[in-house]
């Protein structure tokens, strides 16, 4: 029997599941109680097949606003990071599209951007110890090269699962990463204080406010929506992510 949508033994929420034929998605609807506005995260990879963006359309058509990730502006240093994953779509063997706007956005549902901009991101990097942003810089196209040319079955890796809480040393060490904090941390609090002044001004209307943003700042998203503002993960529902063939 097939495990229910977002969760594994022991409470845990899956997020992005990766299995040896496919990666997966759950769309988590997050409700609190007495109040009739839902929170619909839809946790989101930057390349993924063409099917995996039409389904998220046909759903964000469902809402009535759309709390968007994407970074404001324009860098060199965000240019050289975002090459990770736009290699990879270029060849069209792979079958993978490039999350685009275009692609997502139902011109009818109003969108909100709380990101940072791209100065902002790139000024938290420039924290970090300077061989490790060098490195970073250098890491991101290389990487993209290697998805690009290993294809889809590169994304069929455990490290690319994500989950509410660490299960293992290994993903406890990979969230505790500074790189990783660099990269959400202020993001992830301009979001949640977004949401939370979605929740002080229309909690009381009926309302389904989508969060589209990347699978890796869902846990901070799930965990602010409960410890700040008492909302729960009621319903979740797998999107196929993509299928190597």
């Amino acid at each position: 029997m097939e495990e229910e949508p977002g969760k594994v033994r022991g409470g845990i929420m899956q997020i992005i599941e990766v299995t040896g034929y496919a990666v997966r998605s759950a769309v988590i609807t997050m409700r609190r109680t007495g109040k009739p506005l839902e929170f619909v995260i839809f946790p989101m990879l930057h390349v993924a097949s063409p099917t995996f963006y039409s389904q998220v359309r046909l759903r964000l058509r469902e809402c009535d606003l759309i709390v968007m990730e994407g970074v404001r502006g324009k860098s060199v240093g965000v240019s050289a990071l975002t090459l990770a994953y736009r290699f990879a779509p270029r060849r069209r063997r792979n079958g993978l599209q490039e999350q685009r706007d275009e692609l997502l956005l139902p011109e009818s549902v109003p969108v909100v951007n709380p990101d940072v901009t791209a100065a902002e991101a790139i000024a938290d990097l420039k924290k970090l110890p300077r061989w490790t942003y060098l490195l970073l810089m250098v890491a991101a196209p290389v990487m993209g090269l290697v998805f690009a040319l290993r294809g889809p079955r590169a994304f069929l890796d455990e490290d690319l699962e994500v989950d509410d809480l660490p299960l293992t040393l290994r993903a406890e060490m990979m969230a505790d990463d500074p790189v990783v904090h660099a990269l959400t941390g202020r993001r992830d609090k301009q979001l949640l204080d977004a949401l939370g002044e979605i929740h002080a001004e229309r909690a009381d209307e009926p309302i389904r406010v989508a969060i589209v943003y990347g699978a890796g700042h869902v846990p901070a998203i799930v965990s602010g929506l409960m410890d700040r503002y008492g909302y729960r993960a009621r319903e979740a529902e797998w999107l196929t992510v993509l299928v190597p063939a």
